[in-house]
Order: C-alpha cells, then sequence, then structure tokens
C-alpha cells in the first residue's frame, strides 16, 4: 500500500513537497479520518475547500470498532486518508492496506516530526497512540495536513495554509490556556482507569501516578489492582480518572476506603460535536476535569 507510513521534514509547513507536480483537481481531495480529534483539525485546515470524512464517531472505541458499509464507501472514494496507527485503530489495518493505490494514508504516529511517548509503565513496550492530546502534536497533525492537502489539491494550496497558520495561532493560546489553568494542581497526585493520558500530563508537568489497564475493554488484572490502591494510599492521590462509560464498580477496589474521587476524562470527546471546534472543546474540558477535581480542596 502506498504511503502506509510517511514521514515529513520539519519544512513540510514550507509545502515544499515533490507530490506538488500533481495536477491541480477540479474539486478538494476526498478525505477520510479515523478519529474526531483528528477530523477537528484536519476540518479546520480545509474549511472553506471542503469537509472531511469520519470513521470513529460518538463512543465507539478506536481500538475495536467495525466498519459500516458507509464507512467502506468513504474510504473507497478516499483521496487520502489520516489516521494514527495500528497502535490505536487496529480494525482499519487490513480496510486500508486494501485500498492499495487507491488513496494515499498518512500514519500520524510515524510522522518524523511528532513528538512521541512510551506506553505506561506495564509490561510490553510501544508507543502511547494517544498523541493529539499534547497541544504541540495537534499543531504538527495541522502542518502535516496543510503539506499533504497542498500536494494533492494546488489550486487550495493558500487558503490551506492561511487556515494552518490560523489554526496554529489557536493551538499556541489554547496551549498557553491550558497552563495557566493546570500549573496550580499540577502536583496532585492522581491515577487513570485507562493509559491515555500521558501527553496531556506530561505537556503541563502533572503528577500522572499510573494507570489501571491499557485497554479498557479487558478485565483488571488482581495484581494490578493491588499495585494501584498500594499506591493509592502511599502517595494519596486525590483522583482516580475514567473514561466515559466505565462503570464505577469496576474501580471500587482500588478506592474503597480512602478518599480518592473517580471523575471523568475523555481522551476523544465522545461527547462533542465533530467539527473545527471539537479539539478545542476536547482538551478544555480534559483541562475542567482535572481542575475540578484535583482542586476540590484547595489544592495548589
Amino acid at each position: 500500500m502506498r504511503g502506509y507510513f510517511v514521514f515529513l521534514p520539519a519544512v513540510a509547513f514550507t509545502l515544499g513537497l515533490a507530490g506538488a507536480t500533481l495536477s491541480a483537481k477540479a474539486e478538494p481531495p476526498a478525505v477520510v479520518v479515523s478519529i474526531k480529534p483528528l477530523h477537528s483539525l484536519i476540518s479546520g485546515v480545509m474549511e472553506g475547500a471542503g469537509a472531511p470524512g469520519l470513521i470513529v464517531s460518538g463512543a465507539v472505541s478506536p481500538h475495536d470498532f467495525a466498519l459500516r458499509p458507509s464507512d467502506v464507501r468513504k474510504l473507497n472514494r478516499a483521496d487520502i486518508v489520516f489516521w494514527i496507527g495500528p497502535g490505536l485503530e487496529a480494525g482499519l489495518v487490513k480496510p486500508l492496506a486494501a485500498l492499495g493505490e487507491k488513496a494515499r494514508v498518512i500514519g500520524l504516529a510515524r510522522v518524523k516530526f511528532m513528538k512521541i511517548r512510551p506506553l505506561g509503565d506495564g509490561p510490553g513496550g510501544g508507543v502511547d497512540p494517544h498523541l493529539w492530546l499534547d497541544p504541540k502534536n495537534a499543531r504538527a497533525v495541522v502542518a502535516v495536513a496543510v503539506a499533504e492537502l497542498s500536494a494533492l489539491d494546488p489550486g487550495n494550496a493558500g487558503l490551506y495554509r492561511d487556515n494552518g497558520e490560523r489554526l496554529s495561532k489557536r493551538l499556541d493560546n489554547l496551549d498557553l490556556e491550558l497552563k495557566l489553568k493546570l500549573t496550580p494542581i499540577a502536583n496532585e497526585p492522581f491515577i487513570v482507569h485507562h493509559d491515555a493520558s500521558g501527553y496531556l500530563a506530561d505537556a503541563y508537568g502533572l503528577n500522572l501516578l499510573g494507570f489501571l489497564t491499557r485497554d479498557p475493554d479487558h478485565p483488571l488484572r488482581a495484581g494490578r489492582l493491588r499495585e494501584l490502591r498500594r499506591l493509592v494510599i502511599e502517595e494519596k492521590a486525590r483522583c482516580l480518572f475514567k473514561e466515559p462509560g466505565v462503570d464505577n464498580r469496576r474501580l471500587t477496589p482500588v478506592t474503597e476506603g480512602t478518599d480518592v474521587v473517580i471523575a471523568v476524562l475523555d481522551p476523544l470527546g465522545a461527547g462533542l460535536e465533530a467539527g473545527p471546534d471539537m479539539y478545542f472543546n476536547l482538551l478544555r474540558a480534559n483541562a475542567d476535569a482535572l481542575s475540578q477535581c484535583l482542586g476540590r480542596r484547595g489544592g495548589g
């Protein structure tokens, strides 16, 4: 499959791609994006030219979703597809491979200038795929989208570039906003149910003690529960953050008899409306959840 992973230099934002020799299209390229946070950023780049299609919407997990017939049709019509990679959207591996030469496929977890962190402290290693939760990586996504779309659609290159510059400024402002909100509670200890918040914690220096599982759909291991309960007690963790839809009863072996409050972090924005503003609403909602829970007793 052509372009299964794409490596772009940091200067890609200047649009100096060899692909610029492609002939201009009468219409903007047919773009498909895997998940809502990426879809939001690429929607912003395309604003005024067209709108990308979205595969994983609502509360469906990208780890184990099944393509609908409408999703297959979107992929078959696509000129370009943006996704994180097989570490997140495993259900897309075979459908994307089946596209062959019909579409350019951009695996963002393997873009050269993306800031990538390893998976958490459990065994197995690997790459943490939740890269969009760091606004600096969001700026990299925007740069990649501007470069790739301009190569496919030179007639709209100026529009993509202008949208990209505007989005980058919005992301810089968002980054500053989140720093101001999260700095007062940065030292407050917390744990998470699913290992999906590492990028956010790293970006703002948060005191994330650990996680219960890498896959929220799998049963929790008894040994891991005991380990996290010991950590909660010893480090006096304030909050345990779960994702939407997780039953609190699954977490009581860790929190029972402690002062830990169960709250919600949502890495995908399951309840948020898709579109150019969704990414910004997502990061603000998660920052608010952290601030409200970790600062509830006047912490910071």
